[in-house]
């Protein structure tokens, strides 16, 4: 994948800018190790790093077309599923191409159909393209929000870029929390509202939205959303359909000029991908295709079943592997290690993020990048199938709030008394999930329980898994490994949201729907297996390291943490706490030592991005 950034402004020459534009495109070299690019004019520069996945030779950016007198100039990440079939569109209305890059077919899109070039792309993308002749940018993000984009608008200017490191290099942002960040780094997080920056005066361009900016100003558009209406399709049509759909998301996936492989956990999603990603290879006459996992030092002696990871990966990835004839690697990290990564982790996501679940990631694909350039992944299908378990329980859906954050006593506990009475954490979290919940594309004569669920499939779709990619995103892109999502296919997403619960709930089982959909596909064992989430450390080892991490902390005086938590609630946790440790304070995986973790990684951006806190 790349980083991309640039700046508009109408009141300064921005040909004198390099230096800034220099700087804001080096921060997102991680993204695009393999080249740089810039492009400069008075009102407008733009910057490009690469990693090269598709025509090493003609990809290069920014890229530039001229037609009809008029100058385009593209920045791009991403990658089109459907580059081949657009392409002869184009070229069937007289346009012809120097390369085979999906880059220049974007672009020329855009020249083409404007903005209604967005309903033709298939794939996953955030990109800038100005137009000279009209003096106007366009920024547009792909339907589910795989990939990021950030902006700031600044006096008659605005500054974007991929991450928020590039917009921080800007001299006009800075790096500042008012009570708004604040509520939603400890209210919500590692969730973010969709569109809020956290940092000051920074947004996020929303999934399914475009921008243009102009001398007129700011125009921001929703260009997808979801549609709810009546499924009439039968059980065994609908399990058709589905496998028909994810089949074809995964080998258009497989396109790339560099080494391909997958994430394999042995749980059903990731099996799927590679069943299909093997067979694609097997009959195209490829290499045995790669696959990846990761484990812990130990962690088959300190293992726990439980509701949330009822059993280990290890002899599933093997069943798997076996049955594929995979070539597989296994990623093994120690206590040690882990916790070190924190530190990269926060600099890759520019945010405290999921603790040791991100830093595990982010060793994982560090690894993977040492064999292969690009990997698909199996997330997201538990949020459109509705995989997790607060689909499954009474409670969780009657709660009333975000289910995988319901420990608001606890994050309340957690603040200073004064910080506590300023944020209003309760309030803060109410306000934003009636938000949410006003944005459902209702159906009308639904019952009352299917609405509900609906509801919370929406909140699945647009704030849970907006973290897992962030997450994901960052992650991989921290070591320039480009990760792809098949079970984000918009269209695949489009149908499943309207088969019903009782479908969706096949044989009374999670994603039941899905496992009949693949029969066949794997062994019926893999198919059953029980959901199991992302492998975290159970070693005892783990929990004391950051246990003697976050003490130096709470005894530095200097240290930026201090002067927004309850000390005497922190000095409880540390010494022992179980009742502390024992509540989740965010999804599946972050409990007990996560909780730890995540305050670690809380003080480490506070220091390492020099954030200023006006209240």
């Amino acid at each position: 994948m790349c980083g991309i950034t640039g700046w508009v402004d109408w009141d300064i020459d921005l040909n004198r800018e390099q230096p800034i534009l220099e700087g804001m495109t080096r921060r997102l070299a991680a993204r695009g190790p393999d080249a740089s690019g810039y492009w400069l004019s008075g009102q407008a520069i733009l910057g490009h790093r690469r990693l090269i996945v598709v025509d090493p030779a003609g990809g290069g950016q920014p890229m530039v077309r001229h037609h009809n007198g008029r100058c385009y100039v593209l920045t791009y990440n991403g990658e089109l599923y459907n580059t081949t079939e657009i392409r002869q569109s184009l070229e069937e209305r007289g346009y012809h191409f120097e390369s085979y890059s999906d880059t220049e077919v974007v672009l020329v899109a855009y020249i083409e159909w404007g903005s209604e070039c967005l309903a033709r792309f298939n794939g996953i993308f955030a990109f800038g393209i100005w137009n000279a002749g009209d003096q106007t940018l366009f920024l547009a993000r792909d339907r589910l929000g795989v990939k990021p984009l950030f902006y700031a608008l600044r006096g008659n200017g605005i500054i974007f870029g991929s991450e928020l490191k590039a917009l921080l290099a800007h001299p006009a942002v800075e790096p500042e929390l008012d009570e708004e960040g604040l509520a939603e780094l400890f209210g919500l997080g590692p969730a973010r509202t969709p569109g809020n920056g956290v940092f000051k005066g920074i947004a996020e361009l929303r999934p399914g939205h475009m921008l243009s900016f102009s001398r007129r100003g700011v125009i921001i558009q929703r260009y997808w959303s979801l549609k709810s209406m009546e499924h009439r399709d039968d059980p065994a049509t609908t399990a058709q359909r589905i496998r028909g759909l994810l089949s074809d998301a995964i080998i258009r996936q497989l396109v790339s000029d560099v080494p391909v492989c997958t994430l394999l956990s042995g749980g059903l999603d990731s099996s799927i991908i590679t069943a299909v990603a093997a067979e694609a290879y097997r009959t195209g006459g490829k290499e045995r295709l790669g696959t990846f996992s990761i484990d812990y030092v130990d962690n088959e002696k300190y293992f726990r079943s439980s509701l949330f990871q009822p059993d280990a990966d290890g002899p599933w990835i093997k069943k798997v592997t076996s049955f594929l004839g995979t070539e597989h690697h296994s990623i093994l990290t120690d206590s040690e290690t882990l916790t070190d990564a924190l530190r990269p982790a926060v600099l890759a996501r520019d945010l405290p993020g999921m603790a040791d679940v991100d830093s595990s990631l982010y060793l994982f694909c560090r690894a993977i990048k040492q064999n292969a350039t690009v990997a698909l992944s199996g997330e997201c299908a538990d949020e459109i199938f509705g995989g997790y378990p607060w689909f499954h329980d009474p409670e969780s859906m009657a709660v009333g709030t975000f289910p995988w954050s319901r420990s608001l006593t606890l994050r309340n506990a957690l603040l200073s008394p004064e910080l506590r009475k300023k944020l209003r954490l309760n309030d803060y979290v109410a306000t934003r999930y009636r938000d949410s919940i006003a944005e459902v594309p209702g159906l009308a004569g639904e019952a009352l329980a299917d609405a509900k669920r609906r509801e919370l499939f929406y909140l699945n779709l647009t704030w849970f898994m907006a973290v897992l990619l962030d997450r994901k995103d960052r992650m991989s892109m921290a070591s320039g490994l480009e990760v792809r999502v098949p079970f984000c296919d918009h269209r695949l997403v489009e149908y499943v949201w309207n088969v019903p619960w009782e479908l969706k709930f096949y044989d009374h089982r999670e994603k039941g729907i899905l496992r009949r959909a693949v029969r066949g596909m794997l062994p019926d064992e893999v198919i059953l297996r029980k959901k199991s989430p992302y492998p975290k450390t159970h070693h005892p080892g783990y929990l004391a390291a950051l246990k003697s991490e976050l003490a130096k902390v709470m005894a530095d005086p200097a240290a930026p943490l201090r002067e927004l938590v309850d000390y005497q609630a922190i000095r409880q946790m540390l010494q022992g706490g179980e009742d502390w440790l024992g509540q989740p304070w965010f999804g599946q995986l972050m409990t007990g030592p996560q909780l730890l973790a995540f305050l670690l990684q809380i003080n480490i951006w506070l220091t390492e991005y020099r954030i200023r806190i006006r209240l």
